[in-house]
């Protein structure tokens, strides 16, 4: 069963914010890569959305709602919601992901 793979706003503004920060300092080669793979990434939720992991940050508050798959060092933050995988967070893994969490996903 495939589930519809969404990205919120706030994720493909990461995703944008990536490419272009890959392009000005790597090259537009580098960019198009990451960009390819993370978007092929999260597409892969579509058909085992259940495969990530719950991200420890979370986990530490008892939230079991939210998974993370990864492209290192990037980081897929996702929701399964009935047919639905919703990505709400595609960064960087070796950011604040404490605060960057708690900012997106629990409003704080």
């Amino acid at each position: 069963m495939r589930h519809e793979v969404c990205l919120t706003a706030g994720a493909e503004r990461d995703l944008e914010e990536i490419y272009e920060y890959l392009g000005r300092y790597e090259s537009e080669d580098a960019a198009d890569h990451v960009l390819e793979r993370l978007l092929s990434v999260a597409e892969t939720l579509s058909t085992v959305p259940e495969r990530g992991n719950y991200p420890d940050e979370l986990l530490a508050l008892g939230i079991r709602e939210y998974r993370q798959v990864f492209f290192e060092p990037y980081r897929v933050v996702y929701r399964v919601m009935a047919q639905r995988v919703v990505v709400y967070l595609v960064v960087d893994g070796r950011r604040d992901m404490q605060s960057m969490l708690a900012r997106r996903l629990l409003g704080g």
